[in-house]
């Protein structure tokens, strides 16, 4: 074999897998055809949440008289927002190329494809490995909408490079790309219509955790449609128009641009799995809870699996598969869902880990929950963020908590208060133990958790 572990992709998930195969001995290689970074650095987490910040700052300039302050006639310049973000990621991305480029990996840079469970080709060679990890994250989807191809649309890629601002903008779903991106645009001037198709916006969250940030979206002069169907699109008078049906009536929509957020899909065009053996699943690569594939050598992590398309848990999974792909033989590490976390980068904020209600539910498993609102809170009421609240999710025995909620200021800062209790296993108990300090955000995490001690008594 040529090489103990071939990876491919250097995004977060590959990275990971790599550097944790090679610390422990094995001769490692880096299979990506570029550009080098990975989703999260080039595409996604860094630069959204670089051009949020400014957005955010925007709304608070807005907001200027509430808390006594004059300040005259606040803009945005696009162009400028998006230099600032190209200056950041350039650093990110020079960093992240260091690091797949040291010699203690040997770095092809080119596509790949299996030929067998034990080879791949890339760039015209042929290379073999005792283990592989596919990390070849995700694309956007290619969603079936009527019209679609015909009308033209931006995806959340092509608006990391837009200097020039639409003035008006349809955003198709409401997923956390969607609604991120549509607070964004809506902050800095351009009048946003967003349509999704299921009840609430964030369908895969609990509704009473949507129902804040929808409200504050439509304060902002948003408009929100939920609850669609028949959606197809077109272009009238050089328009864009999404047409559906809303509360049994026909709605239509017009907007300077389109941005299509329904989502992205596992990148696994022009790997030739059939060779290699590998089967897909239902979201993704299908992987047991030690991240191997159909075939036994081979594993895949991160955003390609469609589990959590998250990158702290692509980077566990590229720690646990090398792990498991060193030590076929022996005891294997497993990933688990109870610490899940997500955080929507919205204002309210949205961050959860562990169990919702829904999977409670869908599940049958027994929880008590208790919640309580950031309009009641001191330190929110200090700060002028009284949007949201906190909801805690525990095991009606004994108080340990299994789920945790937040949608408000700073959620996604004060969900780590929370992960850290849940790691060990904690209870209502060992929270209400814990000293906070007041006036702080952090305490109003307390409150729930009073709730439910005194139902469990």
């Amino acid at each position: 074999m040529d090489y103990d572990v071939i990876v491919i992709g250097g995004g977060s998930a590959g990275y990971a897998a790599a550097d944790t195969a090679q610390r422990a001995g094995a001769q490692v290689a880096i299979v990506d055809p570029g550009p080098l970074g990975g989703l999260c650095i080039l595409r996604g987490c860094m630069p959204t949440k670089t051009i949020l910040r400014s957005s955010d700052i925007l709304a608070l300039m807005h907001r200027a008289p509430e808390f006594g302050l004059a300040v005259d006639n606040p803009r945005a310049d696009l162009a400028a927002i998006i230099e600032r973000k190209d200056r950041l990621i350039a650093e990110f991305t020079n960093y992240r190329v260091e690091q797949l480029k040291n010699p203690r990996f040997t770095l092809i840079e080119d596509a790949a494809h299996f030929v067998s469970a034990n080879a791949i080709e890339a760039g015209g060679k042929r290379y073999s490995a005792r283990a592989f990890v596919i990390a070849t994250g995700s694309v956007i989807a290619d969603v079936p909408i009527p019209g679609l191809d015909a009308t033209g649309f931006l995806t959340s890629d092509d608006t990391l490079e837009l200097r020039q601002q639409p003035d008006s903008m349809i955003v198709l779903g409401a997923g956390f790309v969607g609604v991120e991106l549509a607070q964004f645009y809506q902050r800095i001037g351009t009048q946003v219509t967003l349509v999704q198709r299921s009840g609430h916006i964030l369908s895969s969250h609990d509704e009473d955790l949507a129902r804040p940030l929808e409200a504050r979206l439509r304060e902002e002069g948003m408009t929100v449609y939920t609850g669609t169907r028949d959606l197809k699109v077109s272009v009238q008078d050089g328009k864009r128009c999404a047409h559906f049906i809303h509360e049994g009536k026909e709605i239509t929509v017009a907007a300077a641009t389109l941005l299509n957020a329904l989502g992205r899909t596992p990148n696994v065009a022009g790997l030739n799995l059939d060779a290699a053996g590998v089967k897909l699943g239902k979201w993704g690569i299908a992987v047991d809870d030690t991240l191997r594939t159909s075939k036994h050598n081979i594993f895949a992590v991160g955003d390609v699996t469609g589990l959590f398309e998250v990158v702290h848990i692509a980077i566990q999974h590229g720690e646990i598969a090398a792990y498991n792909a060193l030590h076929p033989d022996g005891a294997q590490q497993r990933c688990e869902e109870r610490l899940k976390t997500s955080v929507v980068f919205s204002d309210p904020a949205v961050a959860s880990v562990g169990y919702s209600e829904k999977e409670c539910r869908q599940n049958n498993w027994p929880y008590l929950a208790a919640s309580y609102p950031f309009d009641d809170h001191g330190k929110s009421l200090c700060l002028g963020e009284t949007h949201g609240h906190v909801k805690l999710l525990c095991r009606p025995d004994d108080g340990t908590l299994i789920g945790a909620h937040i949608t408000g200021p700073e959620a996604g800062e004060l969900i780590h208060h929370l992960i850290a209790v849940m790691y060990y296993h904690g209870t209502v108990y060992d929270l209400l133990k814990m000293p906070f300090y007041h006036p702080t955000l952090s305490e109003i995490l307390t409150y729930p958790a009073e709730e439910l001690a005194a139902k469990i008594g």
